[in-house]
């Protein structure tokens, strides 16, 4: 299992994100971001798709802040997607918590996002590969809920994605 850490603060980040993920993206990738609008901790995924979606990122891009996908639509949204787009290769992006000295930490990683794991729900596994992003502590006892989450620090980690995305994209010769 390979993966790539890169903190959202270095300006150099994106690329490093993009290397990585060049390797994992082609014609056929689908993009699926998981999370909701209604609580910022969980907004990662839908600010990713939304943020793609308005650059006009050139593969499909599933679940954002006007569409998500979250716990109680992923089994419907999935089998959707799956029967759109047959032997796809997805990456799935979704929010996470970590120590509390990771917060801010963006990983890609060459195996499947765990929706819910970090709050105690069993949900199907998304994605070939993964694009997670470290928000909030994990021993905070509101998970998600947090009033200490900033929707700066969430806005600025989906942002970082966006980029990388958009460049692992272009580091690729996709014709």
């Amino acid at each position: 299992m390979n993966r790539i850490r890169a903190d959202f603060k270095n300006p150099l980040s994106y690329y490093e994100l993009a290397y990585f993920l060049k390797d994992y993206i082609n014609k056929d990738t689908i993009i699926v971001c998981i999370g909701t609008d209604r609580c910022i901790g969980d907004c990662l995924g839908p600010l990713v798709g939304t943020l793609l979606k308005s650059k006009n990122f050139p593969l499909p891009v599933y679940g954002t802040v006007s569409d998500p996908i979250h716990a109680l639509n992923i089994d419907k949204k999935l089998n959707e997607i799956k029967l759109l787009h047959t032997g796809s290769n997805i990456i799935g992006i979704d929010a996470c918590l970590g120590d509390s000295d990771s917060i801010g930490e963006i990983q890609a990683r060459d195996y499947p996002v765990h929706p819910g794991k970090g709050v105690g729900k069993s949900l199907p596994n998304v994605g070939d590969t993964s694009i997670i992003g470290i928000v909030d502590s994990n021993d905070n006892d509101e998970i998600f809920n947090s009033n200490n989450i900033r929707l700066n620090l969430v806005l600025s980690m989906a942002k970082v994605i966006t980029h990388a995305l958009i460049h692992s994209y272009y580091l690729t010769e996709i014709t």
